[in-house]
């Protein structure tokens, strides 16, 4: 029985470390380029353990595509002055970051953010960062 609950215990605390791991940005995104798009932000999630931002831009062949781009934790962007309301669907954007791997998925990693309509900025002031 002991040892019973020894195992339970184990495999408890792996699956507990497991869940606190982070993944790194370098397996998914190319931290040595970076990319620009501009467009309609169509969605915005601002959640844990990140938000994310879905913008229909064009591709580098000018065809629409949905982008999905990584930014930050809720909580630390939430520190950072970005709120649930800060971006809304309609929004014209310009965000720079670092691309995807896989250039077939459409994806980045926030940067910075732009929204020109009001110069509404998000990554060019010092503490405005995510990791």
């Amino acid at each position: 029985m002991r040892r019973k609950l020894a195992l339970v215990f184990i495999g408890g605390l792996a699956t507990a470390t497991s869940a606190l791991a982070h993944h790194s940005f370098s397996a998914t995104y190319d931290e040595n380029a970076e990319t620009r798009i501009e467009g309609t932000l169509v969605q915005f999630m601002f959640r844990n353990p990140h938000s994310w931002v879905h913008v229909m831009a064009p591709d580098e062949n000018g065809d629409m595509q949905r982008w999905a781009v990584e930014w930050g934790a809720a909580g630390a962007l939430d520190g950072q002055g970005v709120g649930r309301d800060t971006l809304k669907v309609g929004d014209h954007v310009v965000i720079t970051g670092n691309p995807g791997r896989n250039p077939l998925d459409h994806r980045v990693r926030m940067r910075t953010l732009l929204r020109p309509a009001d110069n509404y900025g998000w990554g060019t002031e010092a503490g405005e960062t995510f990791d």
